[in-house]
Protein backbone atom coordinates (compact mmCIF):
# COMPACT_ATOMS: atom_id res chain seq x y z
CA UNK A 1 0.00 0.00 0.00
CA UNK A 2 1.49 3.38 -0.70
CA UNK A 3 1.78 6.14 0.99
CA UNK A 4 -1.12 8.54 -0.37
CA UNK A 5 -3.50 5.29 0.28
CA UNK A 6 -2.23 4.89 3.77
CA UNK A 7 -3.23 8.44 4.69
CA UNK A 8 -6.54 8.45 2.87
CA UNK A 9 -7.07 4.81 5.10
CA UNK A 10 -6.27 6.57 8.25
CA UNK A 11 -8.42 9.84 7.52
CA UNK A 12 -11.15 7.64 6.67
CA UNK A 13 -10.85 6.03 10.46
CA UNK A 14 -10.51 8.75 11.87
CA UNK A 15 -13.81 10.41 10.53
CA UNK A 16 -15.63 7.10 11.37
CA UNK A 17 -14.50 7.52 14.89
CA UNK A 18 -15.73 11.30 14.88
CA UNK A 19 -19.22 10.56 13.64
CA UNK A 20 -19.58 7.56 15.78
CA UNK A 21 -18.40 9.56 18.95
CA UNK A 22 -20.56 12.31 17.84
CA UNK A 23 -23.74 9.86 17.90
CA UNK A 24 -23.29 8.29 20.55
CA UNK A 25 -21.91 10.34 23.34
CA UNK A 26 -24.09 11.38 26.42
CA UNK A 27 -22.19 14.14 26.56
CA UNK A 28 -22.05 15.29 23.64
CA UNK A 29 -26.42 14.95 23.71
CA UNK A 30 -26.24 16.84 26.86
CA UNK A 31 -25.01 20.16 25.32
CA UNK A 32 -28.39 21.89 24.93
CA UNK A 33 -28.42 21.66 28.83
CA UNK A 34 -25.91 25.16 28.66
CA UNK A 35 -24.17 23.93 31.48
CA UNK A 36 -20.16 23.42 32.17
CA UNK A 37 -18.35 20.38 31.26
CA UNK A 38 -15.00 19.83 32.86
CA UNK A 39 -11.53 18.66 31.70
CA UNK A 40 -8.11 18.14 31.85
CA UNK A 41 -4.67 19.10 30.24
CA UNK A 42 -3.58 15.44 29.09
CA UNK A 43 -0.02 16.74 30.02
CA UNK A 44 -1.08 17.39 33.52
CA UNK A 45 -2.14 14.12 34.31
CA UNK A 46 1.01 13.26 32.76
CA UNK A 47 -0.13 11.65 29.41
CA UNK A 48 0.37 13.93 26.79
CA UNK A 49 -0.48 13.37 23.42
CA UNK A 50 -1.46 9.78 24.86
CA UNK A 51 -5.08 8.06 24.10
CA UNK A 52 -4.80 6.71 27.70
CA UNK A 53 -5.40 9.99 29.41
CA UNK A 54 -9.48 9.91 28.85
CA UNK A 55 -9.72 6.43 31.31
CA UNK A 56 -7.37 8.23 33.79
CA UNK A 57 -9.76 11.70 33.31
CA UNK A 58 -12.37 9.28 33.54
CA UNK A 59 -11.17 7.96 36.82
CA UNK A 60 -11.23 11.34 38.09
CA UNK A 61 -14.80 12.39 37.27
CA UNK A 62 -14.22 15.10 34.24
CA UNK A 63 -16.11 15.23 30.73
CA UNK A 64 -13.11 15.38 28.55
CA UNK A 65 -9.53 16.34 27.72
CA UNK A 66 -7.82 18.90 26.24
CA UNK A 67 -4.82 16.68 23.83
CA UNK A 68 -1.81 17.87 23.15
CA UNK A 69 0.05 17.90 19.83
CA UNK A 70 2.85 16.57 21.42
CA UNK A 71 6.30 17.66 20.48
CA UNK A 72 9.00 16.94 17.47
CA UNK A 73 11.56 18.82 15.04
CA UNK A 74 9.82 18.56 11.73
CA UNK A 75 6.46 16.98 12.70
CA UNK A 76 4.09 17.19 15.87
CA UNK A 77 2.99 13.97 17.49
CA UNK A 78 -0.51 14.52 16.60
CA UNK A 79 -0.05 14.66 12.82
CA UNK A 80 0.13 11.04 12.50
CA UNK A 81 -3.41 9.82 11.38
CA UNK A 82 -3.19 6.69 13.25
CA UNK A 83 -2.49 8.21 16.60
CA UNK A 84 -5.91 10.65 15.91
CA UNK A 85 -7.89 7.60 15.39
CA UNK A 86 -5.93 6.32 18.90
CA UNK A 87 -7.04 9.00 20.83
CA UNK A 88 -10.72 8.89 19.06
CA UNK A 89 -11.13 5.64 20.29
CA UNK A 90 -9.72 6.02 23.15
CA UNK A 91 -12.39 9.22 23.46
CA UNK A 92 -15.43 6.53 22.62
CA UNK A 93 -14.40 3.75 24.79
CA UNK A 94 -14.48 5.73 27.78
CA UNK A 95 -17.83 7.96 26.89
CA UNK A 96 -15.86 10.94 26.87
CA UNK A 97 -15.15 14.20 24.47
CA UNK A 98 -11.83 16.13 23.44
CA UNK A 99 -12.45 19.86 24.87
CA UNK A 100 -9.53 21.35 22.94
CA UNK A 101 -6.51 20.55 20.89
CA UNK A 102 -3.06 22.35 22.72
CA UNK A 103 0.00 23.48 21.03
CA UNK A 104 2.34 23.65 23.44
CA UNK A 105 5.71 22.88 21.83
CA UNK A 106 5.57 26.68 20.68
CA UNK A 107 6.56 27.67 24.04
CA UNK A 108 9.66 25.94 22.78
CA UNK A 109 9.88 26.76 19.00
CA UNK A 110 8.20 30.35 18.81
CA UNK A 111 4.84 30.80 16.22
CA UNK A 112 6.94 34.36 16.43
CA UNK A 113 9.78 33.41 14.48
CA UNK A 114 10.07 30.12 13.97
CA UNK A 115 8.98 29.18 10.08
CA UNK A 116 8.52 25.68 10.89
CA UNK A 117 5.81 26.89 13.09
CA UNK A 118 3.29 28.35 10.10
CA UNK A 119 2.91 25.02 8.72
CA UNK A 120 2.36 23.49 12.35
CA UNK A 121 -0.64 26.07 12.72
CA UNK A 122 -2.06 25.75 9.34
CA UNK A 123 -1.86 21.87 9.84
CA UNK A 124 -3.47 21.86 13.35
CA UNK A 125 -6.80 23.46 11.95
CA UNK A 126 -7.24 20.25 9.61
CA UNK A 127 -6.56 17.98 12.32
CA UNK A 128 -8.70 19.76 14.54
CA UNK A 129 -11.81 19.56 11.12
CA UNK A 130 -10.47 15.91 11.56
CA UNK A 131 -11.42 15.19 14.95
CA UNK A 132 -14.17 17.23 15.51
CA UNK A 133 -12.64 19.90 17.96
CA UNK A 134 -13.53 23.44 17.54
CA UNK A 135 -10.77 25.29 19.28
CA UNK A 136 -6.56 24.87 19.15
CA UNK A 137 -4.84 26.24 21.72
CA UNK A 138 -1.80 28.59 20.92
CA UNK A 139 0.63 28.91 23.79
CA UNK A 140 2.88 31.99 24.05
CA UNK A 141 4.94 31.13 26.96
CA UNK A 142 8.74 30.83 27.03
CA UNK A 143 10.36 31.79 23.77
CA UNK A 144 7.53 32.34 22.37
CA UNK A 145 6.18 35.16 25.14
CA UNK A 146 5.37 38.68 23.23
CA UNK A 147 5.96 40.66 26.10
CA UNK A 148 7.40 43.66 25.72
CA UNK A 149 8.18 42.74 22.20
CA UNK A 150 6.67 44.04 19.17
CA UNK A 151 8.65 43.26 16.64
CA UNK A 152 7.55 39.22 17.54
CA UNK A 153 3.92 40.30 18.14
CA UNK A 154 3.72 41.76 14.35
CA UNK A 155 4.88 38.70 13.13
CA UNK A 156 2.19 36.52 14.99
CA UNK A 157 -0.21 38.69 13.69
CA UNK A 158 0.71 38.33 9.95
CA UNK A 159 0.98 34.93 10.01
CA UNK A 160 -2.06 34.72 11.65
CA UNK A 161 -3.94 36.86 9.02
CA UNK A 162 -3.04 34.35 6.85
CA UNK A 163 -4.47 31.04 8.60
CA UNK A 164 -7.26 32.72 9.96
CA UNK A 165 -9.44 32.59 6.67
CA UNK A 166 -8.60 28.60 6.68
CA UNK A 167 -9.83 28.04 10.55
CA UNK A 168 -12.75 30.44 9.46
CA UNK A 169 -13.58 27.63 6.90
CA UNK A 170 -13.12 24.89 9.29
CA UNK A 171 -15.34 26.51 12.37
CA UNK A 172 -11.57 26.59 14.52
CA UNK A 173 -10.98 28.76 16.76
CA UNK A 174 -7.38 29.95 17.43
CA UNK A 175 -6.76 30.71 21.45
CA UNK A 176 -4.40 32.83 22.45
CA UNK A 177 -3.09 31.97 25.93
CA UNK A 178 -0.31 34.13 26.92
CA UNK A 179 1.16 36.58 29.62
CA UNK A 180 -0.08 40.05 27.80
CA UNK A 181 -3.44 41.80 29.44
CA UNK A 182 -6.98 41.50 27.73
CA UNK A 183 -6.00 45.23 26.16
CA UNK A 184 -3.15 43.56 24.38
CA UNK A 185 -4.58 40.17 23.62
CA UNK A 186 -7.55 42.61 22.19
CA UNK A 187 -5.00 44.41 20.03
CA UNK A 188 -4.20 41.42 18.75
CA UNK A 189 -7.57 40.37 17.99
CA UNK A 190 -8.65 43.69 16.32
CA UNK A 191 -5.55 43.71 14.03
CA UNK A 192 -6.05 40.43 12.53
CA UNK A 193 -9.86 40.64 11.85
CA UNK A 194 -10.75 37.17 11.99
CA UNK A 195 -13.26 36.11 14.39
CA UNK A 196 -11.31 32.77 14.62
CA UNK A 197 -8.86 34.36 16.43
CA UNK A 198 -9.69 34.25 20.55
CA UNK A 199 -8.59 33.97 23.73
CA UNK A 200 -7.42 30.90 25.85
CA UNK A 201 -7.91 32.04 29.29
CA UNK A 202 -5.99 30.96 31.84
CA UNK A 203 -6.93 32.47 35.16
CA UNK A 204 -4.43 31.57 37.25
CA UNK A 205 -1.56 33.19 34.66
CA UNK A 206 -3.47 36.23 34.06
CA UNK A 207 -3.80 36.87 38.00
CA UNK A 208 -0.09 35.82 38.38
CA UNK A 209 0.95 38.89 36.07
CA UNK A 210 -1.10 41.16 38.18
CA UNK A 211 -4.44 41.67 36.06
CA UNK A 212 -7.66 41.85 37.62
CA UNK A 213 -9.21 38.57 36.19
CA UNK A 214 -12.53 38.94 37.63
CA UNK A 215 -12.87 42.34 35.40
CA UNK A 216 -10.54 41.05 32.67
CA UNK A 217 -13.07 37.99 31.90
CA UNK A 218 -15.61 40.84 31.27
CA UNK A 219 -13.71 42.77 28.94
CA UNK A 220 -12.57 39.95 26.86
CA UNK A 221 -16.24 38.65 26.47
CA UNK A 222 -17.08 36.99 23.73
CA UNK A 223 -13.80 36.92 22.84
CA UNK A 224 -12.76 34.05 25.14
CA UNK A 225 -12.97 30.40 23.18
CA UNK A 226 -11.87 28.34 26.16
CA UNK A 227 -10.70 28.39 29.93
CA UNK A 228 -8.30 27.22 32.08
CA UNK A 229 -8.87 26.19 35.67
CA UNK A 230 -5.72 26.86 37.67
CA UNK A 231 -4.25 27.77 41.02
CA UNK A 232 -0.79 28.22 41.78
CA UNK A 233 -1.31 28.43 45.42
CA UNK A 234 -3.19 25.71 46.86
CA UNK A 235 -6.20 22.60 45.83
CA UNK A 236 -8.89 24.80 44.12
CA UNK A 237 -10.89 26.78 46.60
CA UNK A 238 -8.59 26.81 48.97
CA UNK A 239 -6.05 29.06 47.30
CA UNK A 240 -5.88 32.43 45.53
CA UNK A 241 -8.44 32.61 42.52
CA UNK A 242 -11.76 33.09 43.53
CA UNK A 243 -13.86 30.83 41.68
CA UNK A 244 -17.17 31.85 42.64
CA UNK A 245 -16.16 35.38 41.48
CA UNK A 246 -15.11 33.28 38.15
CA UNK A 247 -18.12 31.78 37.79
CA UNK A 248 -20.24 35.66 37.89
CA UNK A 249 -18.16 36.72 35.59
CA UNK A 250 -18.62 34.12 32.96
CA UNK A 251 -22.11 34.78 34.01
CA UNK A 252 -22.05 37.81 32.66
CA UNK A 253 -20.60 37.30 29.41
CA UNK A 254 -22.94 34.46 28.56
CA UNK A 255 -19.96 32.15 28.77
CA UNK A 256 -21.02 28.36 28.90
CA UNK A 257 -18.57 25.75 28.22
CA UNK A 258 -15.62 23.80 29.03
CA UNK A 259 -13.65 24.69 32.06
CA UNK A 260 -10.45 22.61 31.44
CA UNK A 261 -8.00 22.00 34.86
CA UNK A 262 -4.50 22.62 34.65
CA UNK A 263 -3.58 21.62 38.39
CA UNK A 264 -0.32 22.84 39.84
CA UNK A 265 -0.73 21.72 43.08
CA UNK A 266 -0.86 17.64 44.08
CA UNK A 267 -0.75 17.57 47.88
CA UNK A 268 -2.72 14.23 47.58
CA UNK A 269 -1.27 12.58 44.65
CA UNK A 270 -2.40 13.22 41.11
CA UNK A 271 -5.53 11.17 40.85
CA UNK A 272 -6.87 12.57 44.19
CA UNK A 273 -5.53 16.04 43.60
CA UNK A 274 -7.27 16.39 40.28
CA UNK A 275 -10.47 14.28 41.75
CA UNK A 276 -10.64 17.13 44.70
CA UNK A 277 -10.20 19.85 42.27
CA UNK A 278 -12.99 18.67 39.72
CA UNK A 279 -15.70 17.74 43.07
CA UNK A 280 -14.95 21.33 43.78
CA UNK A 281 -15.67 22.82 40.66
CA UNK A 282 -18.99 20.88 40.00
CA UNK A 283 -20.57 22.90 42.87
CA UNK A 284 -19.63 25.93 41.33
CA UNK A 285 -19.84 25.03 37.25
CA UNK A 286 -22.19 22.07 37.29
CA UNK A 287 -23.46 20.77 34.07
CA UNK A 288 -26.92 21.99 34.27
CA UNK A 289 -27.78 25.96 34.76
Amino acid sequence: MNRRRVLKTGAGVVAGLVLTASCKSPLRRARAAKGFKLGVCDWTIGKRSDPGSFEVAKRIGLDGVQVDFGGGEKDLQLFDTDLQARILAGAQKNEMEIASLAMGNLNNVPYKSDPRTERWVSQAVDVAKAMGANVILLAFFGNGDLRNDPKGTDEVVKRLKKVAPKAEDAGVALGIESWLSAEEHLAIIERVGSPAIKVYYDVANSNKAGYDIYEEIRQLGKHICEFHAKDYDDLYGKGTIAFEAVRKAMDDIGYRGWLVMEGTKMPLGLEESCRYDCEYLRTVFPPKV
